[in-house]
């Protein structure tokens, strides 16, 4: 396997040998035992004895989704005003490019570098998307590349079904710690360890502005029709939910739907559709072929906004070092592609 296939991995060399989280600040401090619930660090039995807990769910894990889908469809019985479901369909792609371009291309395989001041924005700004935080996302998201499609990936639909790949593995006691030895890399940065101990307070910050400004608008602007109620229910349930089902669709549904340019050691497909919805992780087969590459979309007829979005944030200053695809493995394409090639 070359250099185009390991870059994403090369970091690992960084992380703890120990299984267990970093011993700087970022761990020290504590919530008092009956707000333990707030850490998602913490596990009453030891992080260890849950990791090796067996592979399986729990009833328990579902009532976070089944409370977010039941009042993604209360939101079906209040007729919402344009305004609100203009707002709804911003926040699903500002959060998808969040978690395309920083939880996948940053956090997970470091395609390209920034600030640490702005990592932080960065995490923060994905955790909006309410899943999970930053470390832990990334962190199983490398495993997944690890073994992909073998034994040891949690989220194979050819390994587990579709069900399993799209959901089902978030509600498994095992799958909740965060792989700090895989993510050793950023783990070492306490701010983040911080958010992604408190997964919670993005989110909670996404409702309470919604409501507010709904409040606000309702207030001085009537003539928008809206409310605080009905940011929170359109612009935070339903979003989040048709967000969550467009991000989880690349584990199940681009390892089971598509086409297959490049030769893998998976079932990875790419996926025209789905890059759509996703801002460009569609190109799910490119992304295997060479994870180390800022750009999945590797033509310029494969449509990658979150890659036209980072160049624009390159162009800012904002980040730089974009790693680009290598002719070499544009070449290798099993069926021919398009001459017209932009780097």
């Amino acid at each position: 396997m070359n250099v185009a296939d390991r870059i994403d991995f090369d970091v690992e060399t960084e992380a703890s040998s120990s299984c267990g989280p970093p011993s700087h600040w970022g761990f020290a401090f504590k919530l008092p035992a009956w707000l333990g619930f707030l850490d998602s660090d913490h596990f009453p039995s030891g992080r260890s004895e849950v990791l090796n807990l067996p592979v399986k769910s729990r009833a328990s894990r579902w009532f976070p989704f089944i409370f977010l889908h039941l009042f993604a469809l209360l939101a079906l019985f209040h007729k919402p005003s344009p305004f609100a479901l203009c707002l709804a369909g911003f926040l699903y792609f500002f959060r998808m490019f969040a978690i395309t371009a920083f939880f996948h291309r940053y956090f997970s395989h470091r395609t390209f570098k920034t600030s640490r001041a702005a990592q932080f924005l960065f995490a923060f700004w994905g955790g909006l998307a309410v899943q999970r935080g930053a470390l832990w996302w990334a962190s199983h998201h490398r495993n997944h590349h690890r073994y992909s499609d073998r034994d040891g990936d949690i989220h194979s639909p050819v390994k587990s079904g579709f069900i399993w790949s799209h959901i089902g593995w978030i509600t498994a006691d095992c799958n909740m710690p965060t792989r700090y030895e895989i993510i050793g890399d950023f783990s070492r940065y306490p701010e983040l360890v911080f958010l992604n101990r408190f997964d919670w307070l993005p989110p909670l910050f996404l409702g309470l502005a919604l409501y507010g400004l709904g409040c606000f608008l309702g207030l001085h602007y009537p003539s928008l029709s809206t409310s605080g109620n009905e940011l929170v229910l359109w612009g935070f349930f339903v979003s989040t939910v048709v967000l969550f089902h467009g991000v989880c669709s690349i584990n199940s549904l681009s390892h089971i739907w598509g086409s297959r340019p490049y030769r893998t050691d998976d079932s990875s497909k790419n996926n025209f559709l789905l890059a759509l919805i996703t801002l460009g992780e569609g190109w799910h087969n490119n992304h295997h072929r060479c994870p180390g590459s800022v750009r999945q979309g590797f033509f310029w007829w494969e449509v990658d906004v979150t890659y036209y979005f980072l160049r624009l944030f390159r162009a800012l200053g904002l980040v730089w070092d974009l790693h680009p695809v290598p002719a070499a493995v544009r070449e290798e394409r099993l069926f021919p592609a398009p001459s017209r090639v932009r780097s």
